[in-house]
């Protein structure tokens, strides 16, 4: 199994904020079945939060992740479904990230941990979510 992460479930685990336990749980559950890969854009969405690039590296380390670059099947996906939710009046309260984040994960991984803010449902319908309230599943 290949879990991608979402910036936000890592910002939550480092900042140690409120459901960090849960999600350092899963997480670590999740790496005994297999990888926990992110992409470029959490990694850079990552940056401010540590004080050097060796910082961040090693924190990465510790949990055990990997970074996979974005393919182009991803990239090709995150920007068809950008523009099905602009042209249905999507406000731009979500931006190219995240959709390369979800399409990152629908294409690269078996599932996405994270948070869904409703769009992953209704723009990635296919990608499976990684939620540690709804358990790791099959």
């Amino acid at each position: 199994m290949r879990l991608a992460l979402d910036t936000s479930i890592l910002l939550t685990i480092f900042n140690h904020e409120p459901g960090a336990e849960v999600w350092m749980e899963a997480l670590v559950t999740a790496r005994r079945r297999g990888q926990l890969i992110l992409c470029e854009i959490v990694y850079a969405e990552l940056g401010p939060a540590f004080g050097t690039q060796s910082e961040l590296d090693m924190a990465l380390a510790t949990l055990g992740t990997r970074l996979d670059p974005i393919g182009a099947d991803a990239a090709w996906l995150a920007g068809q479904t950008f523009g099905r939710y602009r042209k249905s009046g999507g406000p731009r309260q979500h931006l190219v990230p995240d959709f390369l984040i979800a399409a990152h994960a629908q294409t690269q991984a078996d599932r996405l941990a994270a948070r869904d803010r409703g769009y992953l449902r209704n723009y990635f319908p296919d990608l499976p979510l990684l939620e540690p309230q709804a358990g790791l599943g099959p």
